[in-house]
Formats: structure tokens, C-alpha cells, sequence
């Protein structure tokens, strides 16, 4: 695919910033009712699943699940509810506001998580697809970390993974994190406009923005967790993201449930291993493209091994998590209290995943 040009790029950066302004709109609007008690019976129950702003490609299989109707063939009526921030997120399943969440399986690893015992039950990715680029503009020259040092590096505001994979890649080469300059950005757009005008050296961010930017011609990436192979190189091992979880009382409470929450998830992975563009057209809602098709596809292609094949937790990946968790590492049997492979391997051997 060549550059974009200027018309194209109009349209990217208008796309973006209309789409980040939708889903902070939705967020204050909307108000969380208490979901009723789930009855016995799976036809038309309704679950509320607390995500992120669902666009981002690591949400790509549960959009798949709702689209396809997947989940109604389970018998499930299932509501995506968009939160800012995982935070958000989180709270509102505690809050009985919202039945579960999907969430990276680091969040799950926190002190604040582990009191309430979140348990994920199916994995949609294996990597975080985030990216970490220098500005061909400002920093031509750029041969590693060392090279950030003194310089602005934006990162998308309260996500722990854009976090994660920048401070990854400075420890990695012995740079400090008060070395650089880190500038929390509120929203897709906002950090676009910021690093074309020159207001960032560098960008730690996720699709389909920093895929527009190398169209572009304005970024070199630097750490690329967009594929299995660059997230090992980063942290060892996958990473687990777009975890269904919720706590274990609610899984025990209702394996029904969760294993047709499931079942469907599974379902949507194994259509995304054939599915092509035509197919993605017609599934994905137009506002998921942020105002080009042609780059959102371009994304998908390039992150196919992102994503688990059968919705299993990725071997290898809780470790990896743990390795760079937030304080000391937790025991091996703590980090496996809060992941089952139970539905999962159901949902495998059902539709051959």
C-alpha cells in the first residue's frame, strides 16, 4: 500500500478525533442500570460486558461475536458498554452494574483486582498490539533508547499496556523513565495532531493510528507488539489481552453463562482466521474504521497472529505478565488462581478451534 495522501490523511485525522469525541460522549450519557438476576434459562438472558473503547482491534473478536450474532445463538442477549478507562471498567462490574469485563490479564494481576478474585475464562489476543514509534521529523538520527533521552514521549492516558512496552523497551537499554519526558495523551486524535505538529519525539500507542503515521512516512517504529514474535522479543513470552473475566463468584454461580460467553468469543476467533476484507466490511461498524477503511484493514492484516486461535490463555503468557507486573512477582499459584482454560477447551473441541 503507498502513502496516503493529503485528502485521505484529512479524512484519517478527522475520522480519529470524531470517533474518540463519540465514545467520550457515550461514556457520560449513558447511565448503568443493576442487572436483573440471571434466570435458569439462556434464551434472551442479557449480559453486560464493561470494555474499553471498543474500537481497538484487541476488542476485534467480541465486535465479531455481537455482529455475527453469535452470541444470540447462544441464547445470550449481550450489551458491550463503553467505558473511558479500564478503571472504569472494573468498577462498574463491582458496582453489579455490568456482569463482566474485558480487560488485559495484567489488570487482573493488581492489588486492587486480586482482592476482589477476577478470574479470566477465554483470551481473545496473545499480543498487545501497541507500538512504540520516533518522529522521522525530530529525531532522524534514532538508533535506540538512548536516543529518548530529554525527549517528549506521548502515551495514551491510563492504558497500562502503552505503559508497560515503553518502560519495557527503556529498561531494556538501562534508560531511566525520568529521563524522557512522558505526555499522558487524552485521545487518538489528540496524540496525531501532537506528533505531526512536532509536539512529540516519540509515540507509544495502539491502531490504527500508528499504521496511518507509517503510511505516512513520519514514524519509524521502534517496539512493535503488533505480532506474537515482537511481543516475545519485548517481554519474553504473549501477552494476554481481551480477557473475558469476571469475578469467580460470578463464574462458579453461573458456568452456563459463562461458557456460552464462550463459546461465542471462540466462535468469532475461528471466523477471524478466514475471514478477509469483504468479509470485515461487512461485519465491523463503519465507525470502527475511523475514516479509512484501506489503513483499518491494513491493520488487521499485519496483527492475524495477535490474536488466540481457540480463546486458551496463551502458555507462557501469565509468566510474562507476572515478570512485569507492578511491584514484586507474585507466586506461581496466585498468578494461575486468576485464569481458567475450562470453557475455553470446551469451546475448542465444539467448534475445532
Amino acid at each position: 500500500m503507498g502513502l496516503i495522501n493529503r485528502r485521505q490523511w484529512g479524512a484519517a485525522a478527522a475520522g480519529l478525533m470524531f470517533a474518540a469525541g463519540q465514545q467520550a460522549a457515550k461514556a457520560q450519557a449513558v447511565a448503568v442500570p443493576r442487572p436483573a438476576t440471571l434466570p435458569p434459562k439462556l434464551v434472551g438472558t442479557r449480559i453486560v460486558i464493561a470494555v474499553e473503547p471498543r474500537t481497538g482491534l484487541s476488542n476485534l473478536p467480541l465486535t465479531v461475536a455481537e455482529q455475527r450474532n453469535f452470541f444470540r445463538e447462544e441464547g445470550l442477549d449481550v450489551e458491550l458498554r463503553e467505558f473511558a478507562d479500564l478503571g472504569q471498567a472494573m468498577a462498574a462490574v463491582q458496582a453489579k452494574a455490568a456482569h463482566a469485563m474485558c480487560v488485559p490479564f495484567a489488570q487482573l494481576l493488581t492489588p486492587s483486582a486480586r482482592e476482589m478474585n477476577w478470574q479470566s475464562f477465554v483470551v481473545q489476543g496473545r499480543a498487545p498490539q501497541v507500538v512504540l514509534g520516533v518522529s522521522q521529523k525530530t529525531v532522524p538520527g534514532f538508533r535506540g533508547a538512548g536516543d529518548l533521552r530529554g525527549r517528549r514521549v506521548g502515551l495514551r492516558a491510563k492504558d497500562p499496556l502503552a505503559q508497560r512496552v515503553l518502560m519495557a523497551f527503556l529498561q531494556r537499554e538501562q534508560v531511566k523513565e525520568d529521563e524522557v519526558q512522558i505526555l499522558p495523551q487524552a485521545s487518538a486524535g489528540a496524540a496525531l495532531l501532537a506528533f505531526r505538529g512536532g509536539q512529540l519525539d516519540a509515540l507509544c500507542h495502539a491502531d490504527p493510528m500508528m499504521t496511518l503515521l507509517e503510511q505516512l512516512g513520519e514514524l519509524r517504529v521502534a517496539v512493535d507488539t503488533r505480532s506474537l514474535s515482537g511481543t516475545t522479543e519485548v517481554f519474553g513470552g504473549p501477552v494476554p489481552v481481551g480477557c473475558l473475566s469476571a469475578p469467580a463468584e460470578f463464574v462458579e454461580q453461573f458456568p452456563r453463562v459463562t461458557q456460552a460467553l464462550t463459546d461465542a468469543v471462540v466462535h468469532a476467533l475461528k471466523w477471524l482466521q478466514t475471514a478477509g476484507p469483504s468479509d470485515l466490511i461487512k461485519t465491523v461498524p463503519e465507525s470502527h474504521f475511523q475514516g479509512d477503511r484501506a489503513i483499518y484493514l491494513a491493520t488487521v492484516e499485519r496483527s492475524r497472529d495477535a490474536w488466540t486461535a481457540d480463546g486458551l490463555m496463551p502458555r507462557g503468557g501469565p509468566e510474562a505478565v507476572n515478570r512485569v507486573a507492578e511491584g514484586a512477582p507474585l507466586a506461581p499459584a496466585e498468578v494461575a488462581r486468576h485464569f481458567t482454560n475450562a470453557f475455553a477447551l470446551k469451546a475448542k473441541a465444539r467448534f475445532r478451534a
